[in-house]
């Protein structure tokens, strides 16, 4: 390195790993163990869960595990990686953006999500009050994190919910709202027609766009080529390992002398 080069700061490195077609790809952990697998296996970035971090701690999803616990996670995994991490902070558990900025990067944290629910009520909040928080985080953070604006919309889309289709112009209304407030990706979660991430990732343009893989949506090949830039499994990973130690101890179970 000469003299005038500056080392890559690891929030420099989060940020440019987000690139439409060739996407960054996090399989969400809870813990440093889990976040030791994920970088031994060559993944660039660790990414938290917020419901496999709460379950590992003995609550449930929603902000119920109390901040400090779920910074200490925090603070283990970024003990034991040297990539960037970056943390589901969910709707900010009722924290001041300062605070929660601050109280973040002290975990050791490069990058964080925010969600546009507000779990405290319960509901939405308006895309300008949500704008508002995230111009408010940016603030604080500068180019400290890198912030990944969550939008709820698709996660009423369950058997009896609306039709994606219908949600499309709600979703891009706030993901431009948020980007022009200071998020640097958007995150319109459980979204699974392909059309739709097309016209959500040609509509933002140069904006990166997060998707979640999901059992029968797109696969990763797929998401590539719909301009995803960012892939998560969410708490999927999780689900994934629980059931597997489930399964085996049922077996183990049934093998036990009555």
């Amino acid at each position: 390195m000469s003299r005038q080069e500056q080392p890559v700061t690891a929030v420099e490195r989060l940020r440019a790993l987000h690139v439409a077609g060739t996407p960054l790809v996090l399989p969400n952990v809870w813990d440093a163990d889990t976040a030791t697998a994920v970088l031994e296996t060559g993944f660039p970035v660790v990414a938290t869960s917020s419901v496999a971090v709460a379950r590992s701690l003995g609550y449930p999803d929603g902000e119920q595990a109390p901040v400090d616990e779920m910074l200490a996670v925090v603070r283990r995994i970024a003990r034991v990686v040297d990539v960037p991490v970056t943390v589901d902070a969910e709707s900010g558990y009722g924290l001041p953006p300062a605070e929660l900025v601050e109280r973040l990067v002290e975990a050791g944290a490069s990058g964080f999500n925010i969600e546009d629910t507000d779990h405290r009520t319960g509901a939405r909040r308006h895309p300008d009050q949500q704008a508002e928080l995230v111009a408010a985080l940016k603030e604080s953070a500068g180019d400290r994190l890198v912030i990944n604006a969550r939008i709820d919309s698709f996660l009423a889309c369950h058997d009896s919910g609306p039709d994606e289709r219908e949600l499309v112009p709600e979703v891009l209304d706030r993901a431009r709202c948020y980007l022009a407030a200071g998020a640097d990706v958007v995150y319109p979660i459980h979204v699974r027609g392909a059309q739709v991430i097309r016209t959500i990732t040609t509509e933002l343009g140069s904006a990166p766009v997060n998707v979640t893989l999901l059992p029968g949506g797109p696969d990763l090949a797929e998401l590539a080529a719909l301009g995803v830039a960012r892939v998560s499994l969410g708490g999927g990973l999780r689900t994934m390992v629980r059931t597997a130690l489930g399964r085996f101890l049922t077996e183990l179970a049934e093998q036990y002398p009555a």
